[in-house]
């Protein structure tokens, strides 16, 4: 997903920029038509995530795990670690090949943008960043919710229900509650244009972060304080 969305969105962009008016022009971002396939990786890999916990409570298999570590907070630890390990190795490539091949479609009309301006290695980099955490705070809520259906929900409520129903707030709301959110303060990783009303890539990476690390915290103590 990373790699083929960002592959047709930029052949889409491309085969159209002809077309497009002098405003749309001069507003495009090439780099955000090559991530755009980040944007729906997130859901499998949130999937993912939630069901690396799930799956063993749904099958019943979590029982026979935590009789083999009774402490079981190393089980939360190794699912953890291994997850965030592989798909860091994963999307670091996956990342950096859709730049570079969705920016040589680009490159045919002159509309596409090197690796070494200012903030796009930072944001390449960032979205398989981006990705890891993604995983790590869906298996968190996996954890948490102890419930396939149920951590799914929750995570896709969080990260792509909210943030456009927030829009249906007076604008003064919207604007102070929005860069908090998840999704928005961590995307700004990914992102080389920021506003007044946006936290710093760092900063809101920083956040987004703290949401996962809050609930696979969340979880490592529920996980010592309910039953199997």
């Amino acid at each position: 997903m990373t790699i083929g969305f960002a592959a047709l969105a930029c052949a889409v962009v491309a085969n159209h920029y002809s077309h497009m008016d002098a405003h749309e022009r001069a507003n495009f971002n090439p780099l955000e038509v090559n991530l755009i396939g980040v944007q729906i990786a997130q859901l499998a890999i949130g999937v993912l995530g939630v069901l690396i916990i799930t799956g063993e409570y749904t099958t019943g298999m979590i029982r026979a795990s935590m009789i083999a570590v009774p402490k079981r907070l190393p089980v939360l630890w190794a699912k953890t670690s291994v997850y965030a390990l592989v798909l860091l190795a994963l999307m670091i490539p996956s990342t950096l090949a859709a730049f570079f091949i969705g920016q040589s479609i680009l490159a045919r009309h002159h509309i596409q943008i090197a690796l070494s301006h200012p903030g796009v290695l930072r944001a390449v980099i960032g979205a398989a960043l981006y990705l890891t955490v993604i995983g790590l705070f869906a298996l968190g809520i996996g954890a948490i919710v102890r419930n396939t259906a149920g951590g799914i929900a929750t995570f896709a409520g969080v990260m792509f229900v909210l943030p456009p129903l927030l829009n249906v707030l007076p604008t003064s709301w919207n604007d102070a509650i929005s860069p908090y959110m998840p999704g928005n303060a961590g995307g700004q990783i990914m992102s080389i244009t920021h506003s007044a009303r946006t936290f710093s890539p760092w900063t809101g990476f920083a956040l987004f972060c703290g949401y996962a690390a809050a609930t696979l915290a969340v979880a490592a103590f529920l996980l010592v304080r309910r039953d199997t």
